[in-house]
């Protein structure tokens, strides 16, 4: 397999995420740190792997069309519906300039999303020299058309509006072209032409009433990037997390106290207590992982700023460390009283390249550990000390399997990780990828694979009841892409929102007590698309734009967030056929069971060829005891839910690349088809 440079750079510096109230200094997202040529070694676990897939922008049909079979939602079979009403009287537009054809779906919250149910408008805009006929189209995440019509066009510059609402949940793209002029929708910053997207966000409270929360840090769901939504609001002042973070579902994100940027110019100029948290992060709803990783140049042994060597004093960070745990006891008691523990972050992606990667012995790694578990405990009895974050996950293994015997091991309370599991992990390359393949040693690098081996190698290094923190995992475009008016298309869209969901509830139910969705929109990453949304401000994206609309990936989110946070872990199915996976969750306090199932074959899964929204397999689920006989809920991957029934405790589904989740009761059942994950221990 030809090696791609799948983790591109994003500097540190780059991405605005916070400032301090008492001063107003920009503090940056950490955001995506290169690998580089670092990964060779990873990529050398890689080096023979089979299965379809490869770096190609593809050859599809523009984002609005499709060259495949379009298919119904394997659910949305219970009346949900999409419906817009007569078009308005026209009004002279806003601007007499602009494009032919525009459209948009104005009076959201600045995230083009709203509930389900609610009442929105689309409106379309022209400007032609002559009388014509708009026809418009709205279709979903199968490219399905939802609502259609046509619009009398007069010459000159114009819009009418549609009033519309939708019970049907998820991902939308309206199309609308002249007939005379074939002017189609522009291109919008990284969104491509022929479309404008918006989404309705799913209710699910009618099948799984809302969870019960002993603790805000038993949500399982968190995020990198921020965007500024709020009317009067620019990146980056203001609160970059809200009202996105709830339309999405996260309720979990990173908080800087690395020491470079706290105290860059000497020491004990950081002073711990309430004040120090930012303002977006005081209504208590999202919980912190605090930040760690970084040296000042003022205490490297390098004389310079560094993520790659250990302090020169490690009483000096261990000082550092006790005034973190203080300022975070603080915080902890002020703001989040419902949360158990502060958790910490201590190292990022050492095994990555550029600026992250660690150049100092493992001896100093541990050192530097035992520093920073030192002087977190003395003052926070909460802390709850994790590492060593590598980009790749299974190099998280070999790093804890090599640091372990020099003492590591001790210094930790659990792991946090980031999940990239292949030479790139894209619509071409998804977890489940390598894992039929017939050699056991590349199958091993299958995401499901490589969750249980680091599974594994926690139970036998760690204490008993570690937690497992998935702080970063994202799916760009394919290797070599790039933004652009016909790029991505509506099959690459499918294919990513699907992936999406399917690697986050790999890493879940394979054993991950919360992971974390990466990125918020699309920036100017090398590897383009990471972002769940389109960035409508820039052409090559940007970070902490203001202006987005939705991708599939960001209402597949919202479905499973809604629909899996508040579990707890089962396990991954037992006995299924090659190509299908299953992952059963049981809701907090001994709730409904939900199980996630999909299929994979990567010889309908590829840029070349097309990521198929029709290829199906049937299956056979347990959901109750022999003999019986009922209903169960299930819902597709935009949360649609439709009753199925079952006999002799078993319901036949018709399995698709795009994740559907099944809720029943029986929780005996449930837990005699499923494997705990190693060492996993629930809610």
């Amino acid at each position: 397999m030809e090696r791609t440079n799948a983790y591109s750079p994003i500097d540190h510096s780059k991405t605005p995420h916070r400032h301090l109230t008492s001063s107003v200094r920009l503090r940056p997202t950490v955001a995506r740190v290169g690998l580089g040529a670092a990964i060779a070694g990873a990529v050398a676990m890689l080096a023979a792997c089979g299965g379809s897939g490869g770096a190609s922008s593809g050859t599809s049909s523009a984002a609005g069309q499709t060259n495949s079979t379009s298919i119904t939602p394997i659910v949305a079979a219970g009346g949900e519906a999409l419906t817009c009403g007569a078009p308005s009287a026209p009004t002279n537009a806003a601007s007499t300039s602009g494009d032919a054809v525009e459209a948009d779906t104005p009076g959201s919250d600045g995230s083009r999303t709203f509930a389900l149910g609610s009442n929105f408008q689309i409106a379309l805009t022209t400007r032609t020299s002559q009388s014509d006929t708009l026809a418009w189209q709205v279709r979903d995440n199968w490219n399905v058309v939802r609502a259609s019509g046509t619009v009398p066009v007069q010459s000159g510059a114009h819009s009418v509006t549609l009033d519309c609402s939708s019970t049907l949940a998820g991902y939308f793209a309206i199309s609308a072209t002249l007939a005379k002029e074939s002017s189609q929708l522009p291109a919008r910053g990284t969104r491509p032409a022929g479309v404008a997207t918006f989404g309705v966000r799913p209710d699910v409270s009618a099948t799984l009433p809302a969870a019960s929360f002993a603790r805000q840090d038993q949500h399982r769901f968190g995020g990198q990037g921020a965007n500024y939504l709020i009317a009067g609001q620019t990146c980056c002042s203001g609160d970059g997390y809200r009202p996105l973070y709830a339309d999405l579902g996260l309720a979990w994100a990173n908080d800087n106290r690395n020491w470079y940027m706290e105290e860059p110019n000497g020491p004990n100029t950081f002073v711990p207590g309430t004040g120090t948290l930012a303002p977006y992060f005081r209504n208590g709803d999202i919980s912190r992982l605090i930040q760690l990783d970084g040296i000042p140049g003022w205490a490297s042994p390098t004389g310079a700023q560094t993520l790659g060597y250990a302090p020169a004093s490690e009483s000096a960070f261990q000082d550092y460390a006790s005034r973190v745990g203080t300022d975070s006891a603080l915080i902890r008691a002020a703001y989040f009283p419902n949360q158990a523990k502060n958790y910490y972050q201590i190292t990022w992606e050492p095994d990555g390249g550029g600026s992250t990667k660690w150049l100092d012995s493992d001896a100093n790694l541990v050192a530097m550990y035992a520093a920073a578990y030192t002087g977190l405990h003395s003052t926070d009895p909460n802390a709850v000390v994790m590492g060593v974050t590598a980009a790749i996950l299974r190099t998280n293994t070999q790093w804890l399997a090599r640091l372990a015997p020099l003492g590591l091991a001790q210094y930790l309370d659990g792991l946090t990780v980031h999940g990239y599991y292949d030479a790139g992990t894209s619509p071409s390359h998804p977890p489940e990828r390598l894992a039929t393949d017939p050699d056991p040693a590349t199958a091993a690098n299958a995401l499901p694979a490589s969750m249980r081996e680091l599974r594994s190698a926690m139970a036998k290094y760690l204490k008993p009841g570690a937690k497992l923190f998935a702080t970063e995992t994202g799916i760009s475009y394919d290797t070599g892409a790039t933004y652009g008016s016909s790029y991505p298309t509506q099959d690459i869209l499918f294919a990513q929102g699907a992936v999406v969901a399917r690697t986050h509830l790999i890493l879940l139910g394979e054993g991950a007590d919360m992971t974390y969705v990466f990125y918020s929109s699309d920036s100017p990453d090398d590897t383009p698309g990471y972002g769940l949304f389109f960035d409508l401000s820039s052409a090559n994206g940007s970070y902490g734009s203001s202006n987005i609309s939705p991708k599939p990936a960001a209402m597949a989110v919202a479905a499973m967030t809604r629909i899996v946070d508040g579990t707890s872990t089962i396990g991954y199915l037992n006995g299924v056929p090659a190509g299908v996976y299953g992952y059963a969750f049981q809701r907090l306090g001994g709730g409904k069971i939900v199980t996630a199932l999909w299929t994979h074959n990567n010889a309908v899964w590829s840029a070349s060829a097309g990521f198929s929204a029709s290829y199906s397999v049937p299956y056979t689920l347990q959901v109750d005891d022999d003999g019986t006989s009922g209903q169960v809920t299930v819902l597709d991957a935009m949360g649609n839910a439709a009753s199925m029934p079952y006999s002799n405790g078993r319901i036949t589904l018709s399995l698709t690349e795009a994740p559907l989740y099944v809720v029943s009761a029986n929780a005996a059942v449930a837990k005699a088809n499923a494997t705990v994950p190693t060492g996993y221990v629930a809610q």
